[in-house]
């Protein structure tokens, strides 16, 4: 175990927010867990997990011990009837593995190409893209419990996975309950990767990519590269300017809701779902309501997506959590105010 005091955590948080760990330890593996719950100092203090930092708005130093998650490894782990069986560290870049895996002959992944963060990190938001999401295609995964160093595998059922939820997004409120936050990280994610592999082709930008190329029967790795160009068009690189990705989930209302928003505003984008209900897109509602472009203090609105929002601090001026939380406030108003629906943030604030 490595133990650093006192790491800046600008370089480890896609937003680009400038703040400190007071203590870090970067977790290779299961020994290296095991290692702090050992140690008498380390092992009573709060914690706080970190992956590829895509996910998070830092709203000062972080206090509490960080476990930052870099357990590395991607490989073939079995082969079934149906499904190849790809096993990746949750500290491997999540886009690698997208195209690690077509670039080995295993398609499945190419939809949610370009999808920041790590792959420890994708369960637990359950992330999705363009008709697919990871429950689409999760095998299993492997966990470590925070208080016992115990390592435990869980299947899609256990993990409990909705839009944009899953198991360790919630905290156990009791002793039947297996909320996950705060209990446990986890270590190894495994995909199903299916032989008898289809398309999904069901989204409009993916329709105009067919339309425009005249390729109404793309490979794998065509539907990637369509993929990341669109990605490229509308949402920024995090290397250029810091972001988060999508800041809001996009809501769900019921048929009943839908039809009188659609009634005040007939252009609202939305798509049905198969329960029944309607997911309405955050961004269309966020425009609509002005915010695009828009900043308060070094925090924005980008200019090409509203859904996404930007870091437009300098070196003299940074842009501080503070800014982007007191934003992503003034949207949820507005558009609270003209649909009558409050949006939720997808990014954790600490």
């Amino acid at each position: 175990m490595n133990l650093e005091r006192n790491v800046p955590l600008q370089p480890y948080n896609t937003f680009g927010i400038a703040a400190k760990a007071v203590a870090l330890v970067r977790v290779r593996g299961e020994s290296d867990l095991r290692a702090v719950l050992a140690d008498p100092q380390l092992s009573t203090l709060p914690r706080q997990v970190l992956g590829g930092g895509s996910n998070i708005v830092l709203t000062g130093d972080v206090k509490a011990l960080v476990l930052k998650m870099e357990v590395p490894g991607l490989r073939l782990a079995k082969e079934t009837d149906k499904h190849w069986i790809i096993e990746a560290g949750a500290g491997v870049d999540w886009h690698e593995l997208v195209d690690w895996t077509l670039a080995h002959g295993y398609p499945g992944l190419e939809n949610m190409a370009l999808i920041p963060g790590t792959v420890g990190a994708s369960p637990v938001q359950n992330i999705g893209a363009y008709g697919v999401e990871l429950q689409d295609r999760f095998e299993s995964l492997d966990a470590q419990d925070l208080l016992t160093g115990e390592v435990f595998s869980l299947n899609a059922a256990q993990c409990g996975f909705s839009y944009r939820d899953s198991v360790f997004k919630h905290a156990s409120a009791g002793p039947d309950d297996l909320g996950l936050a705060g209990r446990a990280v986890i270590l190894r994610v495994r995909f199903a990767l299916p032989k008898r592999w289809k398309p999904e082709l069901g989204y409009a930008d993916l329709e105009r990519k067919m339309t425009e190329t005249g390729n109404h029967a793309p490979t794998a790795r065509q539907i990637f590269d369509w993929v990341c160009a669109i990605r490229r068009a509308k949402l920024p690189d995090p290397q250029v300017i810091g972001n988060a990705g999508s800041f809001f989930k996009n809501p769900t209302v019921t048929p009943e809701q839908c039809a009188d928003i659609i009634a005040r505003d007939p252009k609202v984008v939305h798509y049905h779902l198969d329960d029944g209900r309607i997911k309405l897109a955050a961004g269309w509602l966020i425009d609509a309501c002005g915010w695009k472009g828009k900043s308060v203090g070094h925090a924005g609105v980008y200019e090409k997506q509203a859904l996404v929002l930007v870091n437009r601090g300098t070196a003299e001026h940074p842009c501080t959590g503070g800014e982007v939380m007191t934003l992503a406030k003034a949207i949820q108003t507005s558009v609270y105010e003209r649909f009558g629906i409050l949006l939720e943030p997808e990014p954790v604030v600490i």
